[in-house]
């Protein structure tokens, strides 16, 4: 389904250098954003307007840039906790 979106994108020539390159994750993203709106087939994709589907991809950038914060505060924890593991345990060795 959210394989005609992005080609509803690319048709409009919305989409960024980065955004095509990255089509997986604009189809999936697009899918989630399509769902919580109750749009579930190609034929309603196929007759909404230019501007509908511009606030469409809209939603699907704001969406992916949380997607991808979130992403990085989770890589940013994990090495944080790696760090405190690597300085705890020289301590945890000389306190046997």
């Amino acid at each position: 389904m959210s394989d005609f979106a992005f080609f509803r994108f690319m048709s409009l020539n919305l989409l960024s250098e980065e955004e095509k390159k990255s089509k997986d994750e604009i189809i999936s993203v697009t899918e989630q954003v399509l769902d919580a709106k109750g749009i579930e087939c190609d034929s309603k994709i196929s007759k909404l307007s230019e501007e509908k589907i511009r606030e469409i991809l809209n939603e699907v950038r704001k969406k992916r840039r949380k997607l991808t914060h979130t992403e990085r505060e989770d890589e940013e924890d994990e090495e944080d906790e790696e760090r405190t593991k690597e300085l705890e345990e020289p301590i945890s060795k000389t306190a046997d």
